[in-house]
């Protein structure tokens, strides 16, 4: 009994080669369409990379890269050692973990409430309105803050002297700084990242909710047994990369909120890197702290994908 030759066999490795170079030939206007997107990430993704060599250098701009001497691992050294690494760590993980434990859920309630309406007109209305602070700036943002808490002619202040309390120094006060980043955040981001549970809800299939509406069951039952589990996938993907994120922060809100008197909880390693780096010239030194955040990120990112993989959850890969 003869078994039928493979396609390696049939078909030469040469030939295959000029087969699928002839078909990349015929289709190169999406190879052009292509390109752009390619040079993007190559110009400013990977090619910058060359450059953190510096974190392991004195670098000195006349000597170039490769001319700078080399220090290996003093710089992490230094930063691990000074006596701001335990307060912009405590002050970066917390921010960013309270925004994590009170934010991430905020987009998942909205988008599974907005789900139930049942006004077309009205749900669209309610759309528009929630993710629409998204398309402010951060300056504007900001400046908002600045004059609803000012201690003298902001609105909550007012409010405050109004039922018979003193006024209070909100941007000034280091207590303060984290509600209301974290609040502002949430006001301004929860809504946009509400469009993304949206559309997994949309891709539930209807028929399970009529069935379970023939069963007896009421929105409640449905939204735990249905929808949650429906959009469950959604849910852990952005959790890992959000988790991925932890010591990322919005840099430019971080810095337009940040006073001389709130920084004992304002200041973290972004902000940190930036001062370091741009206005006191220790170019080496904030490479490598930025160096040191990007692998904490990387490791936190890896562990928790891990995890989900483990057990049996979606994960990245």
């Amino acid at each position: 009994m003869t078994t039928q030759p493979t396609l390696q066999h049939r078909v030469p490795a040469p030939r295959l080669r000029v087969s699928r170079l002839r078909r990349a030939v015929r289709s190169w206007q999406l190879y052009v369409l292509l390109l752009p997107a390619v040079l993007h990430v190559l110009l400013f993704k990977y090619w910058p990379m060359y450059g953190a060599q510096i974190a392991f250098r004195n670098y000195n701009p006349a000597d170039g890269f490769a001319g700078s001497p080399w220090v290996g691992l003093d710089h992490f050294q230094r930063f691990v050692e000074s006596f701001q690494f335990e307060r912009l760590i405590v002050n970066t993980l917390s921010l960013n973990a309270l925004g994590l434990l009170l934010a991430f859920p905020v987009p998942i309630v909205l988008a599974l409430v907005v789900n139930q309406l049942q006004n077309e007109r009205f749900k669209k209305f309610t759309q528009t309105v929630l993710y629409s602070p998204s398309f402010i700036s951060v300056v504007v943002v900001v400046g908002m803050i600045h004059l609803l808490f000012s201690p003298r002619s902001g609105i909550v202040n007012n409010a405050i002297e109004t039922f018979g309390g003193e006024p209070v120094f909100f941007m000034g006060s280091p207590e303060w700084f984290r509600p209301l980043y974290i609040g502002s955040d949430i006001w301004q981001n929860a809504g946009f990242s509400m469009i993304v549970y949206l559309a997994a809800l949309t891709a539930i299939d209807p028929s399970l909710h009529e069935a379970a509406r023939v069963d007896g069951a009421h929105k409640w039952q449905r939204i735990r047994h249905i929808d949650i589990p429906g959009i469950l996938p959604v849910i852990t993907i952005l959790f890992i990369l959000a988790i991925g994120n932890l010591f990322n922060l919005g840099f430019e809100k971080v810095l337009l909120m940040q006073t001389d008197l709130n920084l004992p909880t304002s200041e973290v390693i972004q902000t940190y890197v930036y001062k370091a780096g741009l206005q006191q010239a220790q170019f080496s030194y904030s490479a490598a702290i930025g160096l040191f955040n990007s692998l904490i990120n990387l490791t936190l990112l890896l562990t928790f994908n891990w995890v989900a993989r483990r057990a049996n959850q979606s994960s990245l890969w």
